[in-house]
């Protein structure tokens, strides 16, 4: 347990609705090291962001339920840990990049404000302390420390972004989860996004859980990367090993419908068909209805998570020697 910084355990989060459950998140396991960066990675509707809200114990109830599973984060189950103790860790020991920077700023407070609250809050700095902290912090985001009395709409997207990534580093978290920090953002802006971030990660040893469907951005950040479909992880692996050896159909869809600059290809081979509906999630593997290789077994039989070595775990009735490659 002691080199593992944060340890899921069979998370299942489900949303019970009118219209029926959501079984958003279905018996995850993950795990990371101090200093690592986790490359979550799936199509809108995996589970990403409701797993990301499950660790900050934030997911809305109702109609969330975290129905069953273990988050150790430092050792310690926070699944059974009072709200009093979460409100201590949120934002200082584990903070998250919200997906939009425009809805994460509150508009009727300066930025400088919203950084220097969380460092008072946590650190018991004095104002004036907390105001000098926040400034430190605005520079080491690249925005200059004289706007600390500016509001968020005299920010662009990508300066929000930035400051959003302040507030989130401002009390040196050993977790950091970003929910597609650079959606929002232009192509330049994104580069330069991550690549503070890269440097901030380095600077603060911060690990980090990096929520993206976008596999370039996983390459230049990530030292693991964990594929999810259907509220699972079904394939999670080293970055190297699971770019150059993917294993699972799914895995090898999603990289047969990138473009790659050293192969000629007429088209491209996307995966066919869309994301199941969480509301009624097929039987047997999630991924049959799309699979290329499914058989009857794949209807009805829920595939274990084969350990391949090396870190490389999968979920497919392949590796169980139940169905033909």
């Amino acid at each position: 347990m002691s080199d593992k910084l944060l340890d899921i355990k069979n998370l299942t989060i489900h949303y019970i609705t009118e219209d029926g459950i959501v079984k958003a998140v279905n018996g995850i396991d993950l795990d990371l090291k101090k200093g690592e960066t986790l490359g979550l990675v799936g199509e809108t509707g995996a589970g990403k962001t409701t797993t990301a809200l499950g660790i900050m114990r934030l997911v809305p109830n109702p109609p969330g339920k975290v129905l069953s599973g273990e988050i150790y984060f430092e050792g310690k189950d926070i699944l059974k840990s009072s709200e009093a103790e979460m409100r201590k860790i949120r934002g200082n020991k584990i903070s998250m990049i919200f997906q939009d920077p425009m809805t994460s700023l509150n508009p009727v407070m300066t930025v400088g404000e919203q950084i220097s609250e969380v460092i008072e809050i946590h650190e018991g700095l004095s104002r004036q302390e907390a105001m000098e902290k926040a400034k430190k912090m605005l520079e080491l985001v690249g925005i200059p420390g004289a706007r600390y009395v500016d509001y968020p709409h005299q920010f662009s997207g990508g300066m929000k972004q930035r400051v959003v990534i302040a507030i989130a580093l401002a009390c040196n978290p050993q977790l950091l989860i970003a929910d597609e920090p650079t959606t929002a953002l232009d192509v330049t802006i994104q580069a330069q996004v991550l690549e503070m971030m890269k440097n901030l990660k380095k600077e603060f040893e911060t690990a980090m859980i990096l929520i993206t469907h976008d596999l370039g951005v996983v390459a230049e950040v990530c030292d693991k990367v964990a594929i999810m479909y259907g509220g699972e992880v079904i394939e999670s692996a080293y970055l190297e090993d699971l770019f150059n050896n993917p294993k699972h159909p799914y895995t090898v869809g999603l990289f047969g419908s990138i473009p790659n600059l050293d192969e000629e290809v007429e088209r491209l081979s996307p995966i066919k068909g869309l994301m199941p509906d969480p509301t009624n999630l097929p039987s047997g593997c999630p991924f049959h209805p799309r699979c290329p290789k499914a058989t009857e077994l794949c209807k009805t039989q829920v595939p274990k998570n084969t350990d391949l070595g090396n870190g490389h775990k999968v979920r497919c009735l392949i590796y169980e020697g139940l169905v033909e490659a």
